[in-house]
């Protein structure tokens, strides 16, 4: 073994920490448009079942030939008339009154409704008695089978037509039917006018007693509440609301006055001011310092109990009680005209607000008012509306009765047809089956995809399980089986005496897949596997893979085989591990015998380097087969040195790659995922139960195991790549 393949295993080095999982990434270019994936999708499914589409549409093609050459139609001619229903301008001739609001004058007629009356056999019935002289076979299930009437478009033309093997009957059955038609219609014109008269005769008197009754609530209501206008009430109650307010304002600042001078009246002050503008108050008290400067003038000429100053002092002494009474009586009176104006006042404040809440409550009510107003003027407008759309309708049906009766016109007569319309020509029916298989075989392919419970692709695929898709590897025919040879070579190469090999055993010179040179579809497709599983995580490398699949017979080991040679072409020392001892197939596909391997290291003492070996085109890819079969395959790879071994596997390698058998019902897998960066699913195309699968999936999700990603294996279909690039 080249020395740089292997170094010696240090058994207490720790295992790689597992890399976390990137859910987000875009791998292989699968997200898409929605129409993109429809169109992909749809054309997968035609290649998928092109064998079952092809034998579908073959049986019913050959079905509908057998069919028309059993039963061949006889030729049959067609005759038609075209009738016009409505004129072009509704009666031109008669004056146009309120036509665009008045349904009645301006009639549209419910064609779909006419076409059945006009095939019902009460209208048909005289047409089938006049031409059952002529022609005795005819009743109204043949001439119903045989007579066509349509809408010519958008227009207002009735076409009639009928086929027959005879085209003289063809001729005289529509002239018939057109005549019948005619008199129908003038029938139905002149019935409707009378229907139409007696119903607006009717509704009129009920229409003119709802206008004067509504007119007579306006009129109540509008006296009740001097309304004329909702404008000129709304200007009415804000001009005095306006002029209140005005008045309040001028009543509060005499208020205010008021409140003064009745304050300053109780006052000192006030009562002296008042007094001062007294005059006869003022002429008493002149009186009074008269008498105080005569009283005093006299002091100083006679003594005090001279008579004059007596009597002087008597004149004062009754001078005093008036003044004081004529004063206290003309302050009673100032004080008695200030509380009365001020009361007054008050009184005048009381009215206004008395004003004011009276106008607040009618402008309250002003909406209320307006609604009730506009209510009744809506329903005057309606009633009014209707009575004169009535008046206009009866004048409109008055004028037209009078008028020239104008019904249904024909516009082309019947005509006698000289060439057959329906042949035998085979062609137009197989063309016509020719469509009808391809729809049928379709839907039978489209059943059969629906029932199918595997997945047709990797986009159904991602769709399904969402997680990652990290490869759509291509169906390969190489790789499909196996050669025999195979397993006898390994057995070839042993050699008699070499029951203890060396590090490097003998192995065919032949790779499988020459990975530097073939760019084939599969090569590049294990390749963008390499580069996703490369990517995953950014911070730490993917050191040790685990890769299992949910059933057997899904690829797994192949997947994991070639990306071993990738892995090892990309300059990466890589350990490939057979962990399915139930079932190894890596020992096949390398050619390698396989009497020694995992189990042998677990099981026994055996070196480490006497198992691992070597393919000769790959120095740095390293095997470790499976080894002889044991009873107990769980029980082994559980043990403490397996544990002991995959450390030593995976601090001696670059990437070490453990193929392990599937999961359902197998404990296995689980025992070496759980050792290693992570776990890759290989689900194959068209072949892996969906429903197992995705119960796999939902069993790992519930352990600690690193679910990596899907691989979808053999692809043969929709592989939208640049896998076939070659390179110049």
């Amino acid at each position: 073994m080249n020395n740089q393949s292997y170094r010696p295993l240090n058994p207490e080095e720790g295992r790689n920490s597992i890399a976390p999982f990137v859910p987000h990434q875009n791998f292989l270019g699968y997200e898409e448009a929605t129409e993109a994936w429809d169109y992909q999708e749809f054309l997968g499914l035609l290649q998928r079942r092109a064998l079952l589409i092809i034998g579908v549409a073959a049986t019913v093609m050959t079905g509908v030939y057998i069919n028309l050459i059993l039963n061949p139609k006889p030729s049959e001619y067609e005759s038609s008339f075209q009738m016009l229903a409505e004129p072009v301008a509704y009666d031109t001739n008669i004056v146009d009154i309120a036509s665009q609001s008045n349904p009645l004058t301006k009639p549209s007629l419910d064609y779909e409704s006419q076409i059945l009356i006009l095939r019902s056999p009460e209208l048909l019935q005289n047409s089938i008695k006049q031409l059952q002289s002529a022609y005795p076979d005819i009743d109204y299930n043949s001439l119903i089978n045989s007579l066509r009437i349509v809408r010519l478009n958008e227009t207002k033309i009735l076409q009639v037509s009928y086929r027959s093997q005879n085209p003289v009957e063809s001729k005289e059955v529509l002239e018939q039917i057109a005549k019948d038609y005619l008199e129908y219609s003038l029938e139905k014109r002149q019935t409707k006018i009378r229907q139409g008269l007696q119903y607006i005769n009717r509704e009129l008197p009920s229409l003119q007693k709802r206008v004067d009754q509504v007119q007579r609530e306006l009129q109540i209501f509008q006296q009740r509440y001097n309304f004329h206008s909702p404008e000129s009430l709304a200007s009415q109650i804000a001009q005095q609301t306006a002029n209140l307010i005005q008045e309040q304002q001028t009543l509060e600042v005499e208020l205010v006055q008021a409140r003064a001078n009745s304050a300053f009246l109780q006052s000192e002050d006030g009562k002296k001011a008042v007094l001062d503008s007294y005059p006869v108050y003022q002429e008493l008290n002149n009186e009074l310092r008269q008498l105080d400067i005569q009283i005093l003038s006299s002091s100083t000429l006679f003594r005090e109990e001279n008579p004059s100053i007596i009597t002087l002092r008597e004149k004062r002494n009754a001078l005093l009680p008036l003044i004081q009474q004529e004063s206290e009586r003309y302050i009673l009176t100032k004080q008695t005209e200030a509380a009365s104006a001020l009361n007054s006042l008050e009184l005048n404040n009381q009215e206004l607000r008395k004003n004011q809440q009276i106008l607040e409550q009618q402008r309250q009510q002003l909406p209320n008012l307006i609604r009730q107003y506009t209510e009744i003027q809506r329903r005057l407008q309606i009633a009014t509306e209707s009575l004169n759309r009535f008046l206009s309708s009866r004048e409109n049906l008055q004028i037209e009765n009078s008028q020239t009766e104008i019904g249904w016109q024909l516009i082309q007569l019947p005509y006698q047809p000289t060439l057959p319309v329906v042949s035998s020509s085979i062609v137009r029916n197989l063309i016509l089956g020719f469509a009808g298989s391809i729809v049928l075989a379709i839907g039978a392919a489209l059943l059969i995809d629906k029932m199918d419970h595997t997945y047709q692709n990797a986009w159904s695929l991602k769709e399904r399980i969402q997680l990652p898709v990290l490869a759509n590897i291509p169906f390969n025919n190489q790789l499909a089986i196996i050669e025999p040879e195979a397993i006898s070579q390994q057995n070839a190469i042993i050699e008699s005496d070499d029951l203890l090999p060396t590090t490097i055993t003998k192995a065919s010179t032949v790779s499988p897949l020459d990975y530097s040179y073939n760019y084939t579809n599969f090569a590049e497709a294990v390749r963008m596997l390499y580069t996703n599983i490369h990517l995953l995580n950014a911070d730490s490398q993917i050191r040790s893979i685990t890769i299992t699949s949910a059933m057997p017979g899904e690829g797994k080991s192949t997947i994991a085989f070639h990306l071993a040679q990738i892995a090892t072409a990309m300059g990466q020392r890589v350990l490939l591990v057979d962990a399915d001892m139930r079932r190894p197939s890596i020992h096949t596909l390398s050619n390698l015998n396989n009497l020694w391997g995992l189990s042998s290291l677990i099981t026994s003492n055996l070196p480490i380097q006497k198992v691992v070996r070597q393919l000769p085109s790959m120095n740095d890819l390293s095997i470790i087969t499976a080894g002889p079969l044991p009873p107990d395959c769980a029980k082994l790879l559980s043990s403490e040195k397996m544990k002991r071994l995959m450390a030593d596997f995976h601090s001696a390698f670059d990437l070490v790659i453990y193929d392990v058998p599937p999961l359902v019902g197998i404990a296995d897998a689980n025992l070496i995922a759980s050792q290693t960066d992570g776990l890759l699913m290989v689900a194959r195309i068209n072949q892996t139960d969906r429903s197992v699968f995705e119960r796999a999936i939902a069993d790992l999700k519930m352990t600690p195991i690193n679910l990596l990603g899907v691989v979808a294996n053999g692809q043969k279909h929709n592989l939208k790549s640049y896998y076939s690039y070659e390179p110049t």
